[in-house]
Parts: C-alpha cells; sequence; structure tokens
C-alpha cells in the first residue's frame, strides 16, 4: 500500500478461520496439556494422601506404645506395691513368696480365660514351679549375658 501513499501501521483481526484441521490439532494439544496438569496434580494428591496416611499411622502406632509403655509400668507398680505390702504385713514372708503365689494367681486366671476356648493345657501345680524357673532362668541368663537379647533368636 506504500506504493499508493498509505500506511498500514495497526489492524484489528476480528475473525480469524483457520483450516478445521488446524482448529482440531489445536484443541487437541491444548486438551493434552491440560490432562497432563490434571495427572499432575492428581499424582500429587494421591502422594499427599499417602503420605499423610503414614503419618497418621506411626502417630497411632506411637501413642499406642506409650499407652503399652504406662500399662506394662503401671502393673510392675502395683505388683511392686503388692509385694512389699504382703512381706511387711505378714511375718516370715519373703518377697519370693508373694512372686510364687501372684504367678500361681496369673497362671490360674490364665487358664479360666483358656477354659473358655476348647484348647486342653497341663495344669499340673509342677507346670507353674517350671514356668517359674524357665522365666527366673531365661532373666538371669538375660542379665549374665550383660547386652540386649534378640526376642525372635
Amino acid at each position: 500500500m506504500k506504493d499508493y501513499g498509505y500506511s498500514i501501521v495497526n489492524t484489528l483481526v476480528t475473525d480469524l478461520a483457520p483450516d478445521s484441521k488446524v482448529k482440531a490439532s489445536m484443541n487437541e494439544i491444548n486438551a493434552a496439556r491440560r490432562l497432563k496438569e490434571a495427572a499432575s496434580h492428581q499424582a500429587e494428591a494421591d502422594k499427599v494422601r499417602q503420605v499423610k496416611n503414614a503419618e497418621a499411622e506411626a502417630e497411632a502406632r506411637y501413642l499406642s506404645g506409650l499407652g503399652v509403655a504406662r500399662q506394662r509400668k503401671a502393673i510392675v507398680q502395683g505388683l511392686q506395691a503388692s509385694v512389699s505390702e504382703f512381706s511387711e504385713e505378714v511375718g516370715g514372708a519373703k518377697p519370693k513368696d508373694v512372686m510364687d503365689i501372684l504367678l500361681l494367681s496369673q497362671y490360674f486366671d490364665t487358664l479360666s480365660v483358656v477354659g473358655a476356648n476348647s484348647l486342653i493345657l497341663e495344669h499340673d501345680p509342677a507346670t507353674v514351679a517350671g514356668l517359674q524357673r524357665q522365666v527366673g532362668a531365661s532373666f538371669m541368663t538375660g542379665g549374665l549375658e550383660g547386652g540386649k537379647r534378640d526376642l525372635l533368636s
């Protein structure tokens, strides 16, 4: 248009109509980009969900462990109190005698619970004494080794 004395500085295009194949191709490219972003966001959400579930499970196990530890500590403190009170109130009773009685009563409690099932166990008093010897020997053996023992070995 310069030959005719006109100079086009700016123009407004209002109706761009590319070929239908070009439109379809551009739409597919945009759709693929959106699907890729959606998949990425979905994967990130799944990752966050798994991490949060793992953290929640770890916290639950930690709190359960604390509860079990407190329960065991309370049991030991109760046993210590029972042994010391019984030893003081009953003349001639030694702490070992008290522990034997406690072990026997726990054994009978176990038998009553097991008796509710159809399991047959030997319940001879010699069995209680044998259990006591085995537990005592395992404690003594563990203490003599001076190190921590693997409970699974």
